[in-house]
Formats: C-alpha cells, sequence, structure tokens
C-alpha cells in the first residue's frame, strides 16, 4: 500500500473524481505502528425530518430502558432496535405560536433545527435562527470536501405564503445558514451523484458529462486506469473492499440512468428522457438518496446532512400503500379510526425508508464497526399528534453508536418539556463543535452514553 495513500486520496479521470472509503490497511492498529498516532474514524451526525407528526400510539413505547415492546410502526426497525434509542419527552418550544396564531406546520419544520421562533411572514422579511448542521459545518465543515449536504425528496421554496402567513421558506427549509438564509435542498439523484463524483471545475464537470453522454460511459470508465492501478498495491482484504465500492457506485449509477427514462409501455411506446431526473416512486427516489448518503459517507464527502422526506403541512397522497387521501388532511383526524389507520401506514411507510439507510449503512464495514456505528442519526418530527398540532413529548428517534458514545437498545423517557436542542448540544460537542448552547437548550442531553 502506498504511504500517500489516505481517506482524502481521489481516484480521477477526466472530469471526475472518486473519493475512496476507509481501507483495513488504513485502519488505527496498522497506522499506529507507522506514525505512533492512530486516527480515529470519522463520526457523522444526519438529521432526517418527517412531516404532520405521528400516530402516537403506534410510535411509543410503554416501557423505559431496554427490552421494551415495540409497538406497530417502530416494529419496522426491530431488525434494527439494538442499534438506535427511543428518546420520550423531548419539546420543540419555538414551533408554538406565542402569539402569532396559525402556522404550526411551517414552524415545526424552521425551528426543528434551530431552536429558534421564525417570525411570521410570507414576505421578504423572514428570520429564524442558525441550524445545529451548519452552526457544525462553520466549525468542523472544513474537513470533508462538502461542509454538509441538504437533502430530501420535494423542492425548496424561498417565497410565497405556505402556512397561515409564513414563508414557504419555512415550511421547505430545514436548514439555515443564518437567520436569514435558508439553505435549499438538492432532491434529484442524478445531480446528487454528479456533485460527489464529478470534477473539480465547472469546464471540467460539464466537459465529462458530455463525452459520458455521448458514449454511455460510467463514471467509472474514467478512473478506470487509476482503479487498476491502486486495486495491485492493496492487500486482498482491501481489494475487495476496493471491488465492493465501484460495484455499489455502478449500481447506483445504473439505477439513476433507468430513473431518467420512463420506459417502453405495453403499446410499445418508445422512452425517452424525463426532464427531472426524480423517479416517479417515492419510495424509488427515497432509495436513491439513501443510497447515495451512503456512498458520501463511506467516502468521507461530508460528515454533517441533513433529509427532509416532504416539506411540512405535506397533502400529498400515498397511492403505492393504498393511502388516497392527502397527509396533511388525515393528520387532522378528529379522532377518526379509519384516518388514524392510514396516518399511521404512512408513518410506517417513511420508517421503512430510513429503515433502508440503517440496512445500507450496517452492511458497510469501516475501522472497528461499521458505517451505522460511526454515526448519529436523528428521525423524528416536530409534531407530536398531528391533530393536536402539539409540540411537546415529540417522536424522536436516535440511530447510530455515535463511535462508541451512544449506548444504544433502549427507550429514554425524559421530562416532559425537556428542549429538544439538548440533544442537538450534546450531539455537537461530540463532533468536537465548541458550543455551550444552542437554541433554547437549557443543558447537555443525559443517560446517552
Amino acid at each position: 500500500m502506498p504511504d500517500s495513500l489516505s481517506r482524502r486520496t481521489l481516484l480521477r479521470g477526466l472530469g471526475v473524481s472518486l473519493a475512496l472509503p476507509l481501507f483495513e490497511s488504513m485502519s488505527a492498529t496498522r497506522l499506529l505502528a507507522a506514525t505512533s498516532k492512530a486516527p480515529e474514524t470519522p463520526l457523522r451526525m444526519g438529521f432526517f425530518y418527517v412531516p404532520n407528526g405521528m400516530h402516537m400510539p403506534d410510535w411509543t413505547p410503554t416501557k423505559a430502558g431496554h427490552g421494551y415492546e415495540m409497538p406497530e410502526t417502530l416494529a419496522r426497525l426491530s431488525k434494527h432496535r439494538d442499534k438506535f434509542n427511543v428518546l420520550t419527552g423531548l419539546t420543540l418550544d419555538g414551533a408554538y405560536a406565542h402569539g402569532d396564531g396559525g402556522g404550526d406546520h411551517a414552524r415545526s419544520v424552521a425551528a426543528f433545527l434551530t431552536g429558534a421562533h421564525p417570525r411570521k411572514t410570507n414576505g421578504a422579511d423572514i428570520q429564524n435562527g442558525v441550524s445545529v448542521d451548519q452552526f457544525a459545518a462553520e466549525q468542523i465543515g472544513g474537513a470533508t470536501r462538502f461542509g454538509s449536504l441538504e437533502l430530501g425528496l420535494e423542492e425548496s421554496s424561498q417565497a410565497g405564503n405556505c402556512d397561515s402567513g409564513y414563508s414557504c421558506a419555512y415550511a421547505s427549509n430545514m436548514s439555515w445558514r443564518g437567520p436569514t438564509s435558508p439553505v435549499a435542498k438538492e432532491i434529484d439523484p442524478g445531480a446528487l451523484f454528479d456533485r460527489l463524483f464529478a470534477g473539480q471545475t465547472v469546464k471540467e464537470t460539464r466537459r465529462a458529462k458530455s463525452v459520458r453522454e455521448k458514449y454511455r460511459k460510467s463514471v467509472l470508465d474514467f478512473i478506470q486506469e487509476d482503479a487498476k492501478r491502486l486495486h495491485q498495491t492493496l492487500p486482498e482484504v482491501d481489494r475487495r473492499k476496493l471491488d465492493e465500492y465501484l460495484y455499489a457506485v455502478r449500481d447506483v449509477e445504473k439505477r439513476i440512468a433507468g430513473a431518467e427514462r420512463l420506459g417502453i409501455s405495453e403499446e410499445g411506446v418508445p422512452d425517452y428522457p424525463r426532464p427531472s431526473g426524480v423517479p416517479r416512486e417515492l419510495a424509488n427516489h427515497s432509495e436513491l438518496m439513501m443510497d447515495m448518503i451512503t456512498l458520501a459517507i463511506q467516502t468521507d464527502s461530508s460528515r454533517i446532512l441533513s433529509f427532509m422526506f416532504t416539506n411540512a403541512g405535506s397533502n400529498r397522497s400515498y397511492p403505492e400503500i393504498d393511502v388516497s387521501e392527502g397527509h396533511h388532511e388525515l393528520s387532522h383526524h378528529g379522532k377518526s379510526k379509519h384516518k388514524q389507520a392510514q396516518i399511521a401506514k404512512i408513518n410506517r411507510f417513511h420508517v421503512d425508508q430510513f429503515g433502508y439507510l440503517l440496512k445500507r449503512l450496517s452492511s458497510v464495514s469501516e475501522g472497528d464497526g461499521t458505517l451505522l456505528d460511526h454515526c448519529m442519526l436523528v428521525y423524528g418530527s416536530g409534531i407530536s399528534d398531528g391533530d393536536r398540532h402539539n409540540h411537546d413529548d415529540l417522536p424522536i428517534l436516535l440511530a447510530g453508536g455515535g463511535a462508541g458514545q451512544i449506548k444504544t437498545g433502549r427507550h429514554i423517557r425524559y421530562e416532559n418539556k425537556t428542549p429538544l436542542c439538548n440533544l442537538y448540544l450534546w450531539m455537537m460537542q461530540q463532533m468536537g463543535v465548541k458550543a455551550d448552547k444552542f437554541g433554547d437548550s437549557s443543558a447537555v442531553l443525559s443517560e446517552l452514553g
């Protein structure tokens, strides 16, 4: 293995750069012997938002600690139960009205990562707080190619009236670089792929993309010579790991290419490129994005990310799971058994997509564990019961081992009204971010380690 090989080494070709995963020969034990100093396996954090609250009876365990019985929605993650904690009692005070009237959906997203109470306006005078991902990226984002990634399945908006007088900027963005600067999310898997694996200049990127489209080449075709040379220098265990990684990249690329075509109908209509490049099926779209997240983490392209399944107050239907009514309308269930059952189906659908990511991260070995072992991933909503629009006792799940800092497999019940930002403060401190307070935090969240 060449002495200069490191996690920041890139395989290069025409307008293409491909970061490397962590090889066994980069492990702490080997490098300790060579340098007398072992590098730490990187720790990552991510935030995953679902809209319109949760059907809480199917989410909240009745027993605290280990060995709790998993309600029906959480049971979808039973294969990973020893890799996450369920946290109850956390509150998002900034999402409450505080005299501003309606708009709980927009506030729930705007406050979810900031802990701030957004100014009620649908004009240009938006005012929020800095989000936890951007606060952390400002300090430690320089360690990777991308300080943070902002992703989702529905486009961001920066203007318009989306919820009872609140700007669409609040309802469709949860990452905020500053009080007046929401960060739009990337929803196109192909565009994200290009960001991660394209060249270092716009000119090179456009040239490489043009060549790939003309000759239908894979990004891997451009770096194959570099990859072959590296393959010859690696020990057998790392050759297998490199082969697995390149296969994963090729597989995602093929699926993205497939998503850009409508296919051939039974009537024999030829396929043609889809203008958006985004899969029509939400599950396929989500899985591609989760695969891209896995590759981004595996290559240490970024250690901080946010992901919105849909925008606040989303009223999309879910025909793929036989839910024809709109999600937002169903969330105002008025205790209707039918509507609550439909809401629970949507909740389980979203949890399944998150479970797919946990499966992918668990399948990739890294250092002394897996990618998931070296992550802290928050999954949840800024609304508890969608009918009540309450922002206390939120549905929050923390997945990943935090590089050994988190004792998992538990239901941890906190005193109600405990600030959600206490969790964020704890997470940032594990990441090495200097912070004594964040948002409306009152202390560092306890009982996680």
